[in-house]
């Protein structure tokens, strides 16, 4: 045998062991492909390699607000702003999983904002539920009724709070819970406080049915002024609401019934820093706490499938402590809101406030707005 027919057949062997070789199966590269999760409602799915259940949501709000053209007003006012453009983008995200302790959840909600060219940041909410249990940054254990208004482009009184909280709610069935928190009391302080020392004691027993919801609420309050002498005081609030579905109108219309009463706890009741000039305080330098109480209520109309029609208010009166100042407030808003599509909603509101401080006269607030808002 010569070297030529040496090399014939290695060639032949060898191209004959390559046909082999290529017609073996190849094993495929392992896919792991997104579950749909339909135990926690629509757009959920699983998080590839776990159990857990993701959802990823948004907001676009756009809104364009003539700020308050009332008498003395910003229309009046060289440095104000007679106008507003405003944009701010949410994220959502929301995840759940469930465990022999009960459900574990968290909740994330970031947003930045644009208003005339000035841009912020915000942390709208943070929050980890497992079981009964809440830990994180959440809207106030305390706080029911917070309006009906599409907008909302006047301020209305009436305790709305994101707070940081540790927070146990007990079930008991038949729509009926309780609710016991801790609540970072720093952000409950009107007027100049020194540090924080305890937080507030939040509570309240709730009822949801198919008639629509109740609430009653109380909140203690560590009053620990700037001033050395003062030696600080316990500041209180306590609440109730109601909102009653209205299915004889047609779906999703409710009227809704709120009063809240502080003493040296005034942002319970809704309170701002200042009116008309004049600054506002939980307690006197003297010790003396300031009281107050707040009225509120609302009613929206689902109108048609796509139009809702709104109209909120309040009442405040607030007496200063260790002064003869009172403050009265009242404030009413009304929206009409139309959604063509799905997540797609436009609306037109205006609302009108008085605000009336002993020594100081009253002012009037007259403002409009458009929104467009698309949430996903």
């Amino acid at each position: 045998m010569n070297f030529k027919s040496l090399m014939l057949g290695a060639a032949a062997a060898a191209a004959a062991t390559g046909a082999q070789a290529a017609d073996l199966p190849v094993a495929p590269e392992p896919v792991d492909y997104v579950r749909v999760c339909d135990a926690y409602g629509a757009r959920f799915y699983y998080i590839p390699g776990t159990e857990t259940c993701l959802r990823v949501g948004g907001r676009v709000r756009v809104q364009y607000t003539a700020n308050n053209f009332g008498d003395n007003g910003d229309w009046d006012d060289r440095s104000a702003n007679d106008t507003s453009f405003f944009a701010r983008g949410y994220l959502y995200l929301d995840s759940r999983t469930n465990t022999e302790f009960g459900l574990l959840r968290t909740f994330t909600e970031i947003y930045g904002t644009n208003t005339n060219g000035g841009e912020s940041f915000s942390l709208g909410s943070a929050y980890i539920q497992w079981g009964g249990l809440t830990f994180g940054h959440v809207t106030s254990f305390f706080d029911y009724f917070t309006g009906q208004a599409f907008m909302g482009v006047v301020g209305r009184n009436w305790s709305d709070n994101t707070s940081n909280v540790l927070a146990y709610t007990a079930a008991f069935g038949n729509g009926f819970s309780a609710t016991l928190s801790l609540e970072d009391g720093s952000l409950r302080e009107v007027g100049s406080y020194a540090g924080h020392k305890i937080p507030d004691l939040v509570a309240n027993l709730r009822v949801d049915q198919g008639w629509g919801s109740a609430q009653v609420m109380g909140a203690l309050h560590n009053v620990r002024p700037a001033v050395a002498a003062n030696d600080g005081a316990v500041g209180w609030a306590i609440g109730g609401g109601v909102i009653i579905d209205l299915p004889m109108l047609a779906s999703g219309s409710n009227i809704a019934f709120q009063a809240q009463y502080a003493d040296g706890a005034l942002a319970y009741i809704g309170a701002g820093s200042s009116y008309n000039g004049v600054s506002l305080y939980d307690a006197a330098a003297n010790g003396d706490t300031s009281t107050g109480y707040s009225l509120s209520g609302g009613v929206f109309h689902q109108a048609t499938s796509t139009v809702g029609l709104a109209l909120d208010g309040s009442y405040m009166s607030v007496d200063l402590g260790n002064s003869t100042v009172d403050v009265t407030r009242w404030a009413i808003d009304g929206s009409v809101s139309w959604t063509p599509v799905s997540g797609l909603a436009l609306g037109v509101d205006m609302g009108y406030a008085n605000t009336d401080v002993d020594g100081a006269g009253d002012q009037d607030e007259i403002l409009a707005g458009f929104r467009v808002q698309r949430t996903f």
